[in-house]
């Protein structure tokens, strides 16, 4: 009988480990797509954008939720097009970006306290989080290294502080440092991986 049930968490194990490493190729492989289609990236995030408006729209019409919870999800769909504005250059530091973040945390505290007093069932909590909750901020968290590899241009916001009129040194002084999803999958690749060295013949 323990032998089944040591089995059984060794199976979990393996399964989490096997779970863990397919997320994390999913989500390099995403950030590699978005890197290569940055314009197509912003659209989709539009769409995604809309669609989760009027998934809100929906619930004010159709479902008894409460008013703050999707007067808040509005506004903070109203910050992400902000956001948009800018992409792929998504400053952290840029006030709609600050907004954002904190709305994502208000948003789950409100829908966490709704769901937690009014039973509903499991996928439907699930769906609400998916569709309202998780979908763009994910959107926009795999596009966050977006920026790096995108040709430099006059219409960029914030030149650095030398000499604003040259674009290419200043481009590539601001992109000393990497900072995003793909930078840091690669960084943990370089680190943990063993690298092959070829034989010179």
């Amino acid at each position: 009988m323990w032998f089944l049930y040591a089995l059984t968490w060794v199976s979990m194990l393996i399964q989490v480990l096997f779970i863990t490493l397919s997320v994390a190729a999913g989500l390099y492989y995403l950030a590699e797509v978005v890197e290569e289609f940055t314009t197509t990236t912003g659209k989709i995030i539009k769409y995604l954008i809309v669609g989760s408006t009027v998934v809100y729209v929906g619930f004010l019409l159709f479902e008894d939720l409460p008013l703050s919870l999707i007067v808040l999800g509005l506004i903070t769909n109203g910050v992400y097009i902000l956001v948009l504005k800018t992409f792929p250059y998504i400053e952290i530091t840029q006030p709609a970006f600050v907004a954002a973040i904190a709305l994502i945390f208000v948003n789950h505290y409100l829908a966490f306290g709704y769901f937690s007093q009014v039973w509903h069932p499991f996928s439907e909590v699930l769906a609400f989080f998916t569709i309202c909750l998780w979908l763009v901020p994910f959107a926009f968290f795999v596009s966050l290294s977006a920026n790096e590899n995108v040709l430099p241009t006059v219409s960029e916001r914030q030149p650095t502080q030398s000499d604003e009129s040259d674009v290419v040194s200043n481009y590539f002084k601001k992109k000393s440092s990497k900072i995003g999803l793909l930078s840091f999958f690669k960084y943990t690749q370089d680190t943990l991986l063993p690298q092959r060295t070829k034989k010179a013949f």
